[in-house]
């Protein structure tokens, strides 16, 4: 039986990018979304191929404005046969470490639960942290950087901190969104993704339409845009 066309794109990713190597132990963070589910449904099935010799562990964070991994995903891990000591749902305290006069938004929440997940990662032995960013997500961030930074710069598939002894893996670099939200429809995913009243996303949902004007919503035109990052002429360049 084929795998899903999902599973093939992470593949490819995985083997160009070189995002999977033996011994690895691996921490998913799983927000709850189709994104991170898909890529935690895509490891549980890999783990049983032959000579695979590397672990994984999943984790969520919940803060005082998000909840706690939904009970109907767990069970959906848990089916997928993922032992039940492997699941963890870590408390954050977000709100207060906003310094004062400062606003709440999703940039900062975020920044914080990254620093967690690094934190985790390294005080568990954990060599990498797997993200579940996409394609339209690193194409949003390189606009976004270009309109607001000035700065030609994304979220790479394989990222190396300079700080930490971490890697950061983005196996999903190669998946268009709606190609999740399809692979999510037919195996019937919940979607429970932050809902919070401190959400302020309206540049990257500008961005977003913005993209999809450049590219008509053509996935050739957005694999071309992400190709591109690949084929840098800096002879031609400022």
């Amino acid at each position: 039986m084929s795998q899903p066309f999902l599973f093939s794109l992470i593949d490819k990713a995985i083997y160009d990018y070189n995002l999977l190597e033996d011994g690895d132990n691996l921490l998913i963070a799983a927000s709850g979304g189709k994104d991170s589910t898909a890529l935690v449904e895509y490891f549980a099935n890999r783990q049983f191929r032959p000579k695979e010799n590397w672990t994984f562990s999943i984790i969520h964070i919940e803060t005082e404005i998000t909840k706690p991994l939904n009970p109907a995903l767990k069970e959906l891990f848990l089916k997928w046969k993922i032992p039940e000591q492997k699941i963890i749902n870590l408390k954050v305290d977000v709100l207060n470490r906003l310094k004062p006069n400062r606003k709440m938004n999703c940039y900062w929440c975020s920044t914080q639960r990254r620093n967690e997940l690094i934190k985790f990662a390294m005080e568990n032995n954990f060599n990498k942290l797997v993200l579940g960013h996409h394609l339209d997500d690193i194409l949003e961030t390189l606009l976004m950087n270009m309109l607001e930074k000035e700065t030609l710069c994304t979220m790479p598939p394989n990222l190396v901190y300079k700080k930490y002894p971490l890697k950061v893996i983005r196996p999903l670099c190669y998946t268009l969104e709606q190609t999740i939200i399809s692979h999510a429809k037919t195996s019937g995913y919940i979607s429970d993704t932050c809902t919070c009243n401190y959400q302020e996303n309206s540049f990257r949902k500008e961005v977003r339409q913005k993209l999809e004007q450049l590219t008509d919503g053509n996935e050739n035109k957005k694999r071309h845009l992400f190709n591109s990052l690949k084929n840098i002429n800096t002879e031609y360049l400022p």
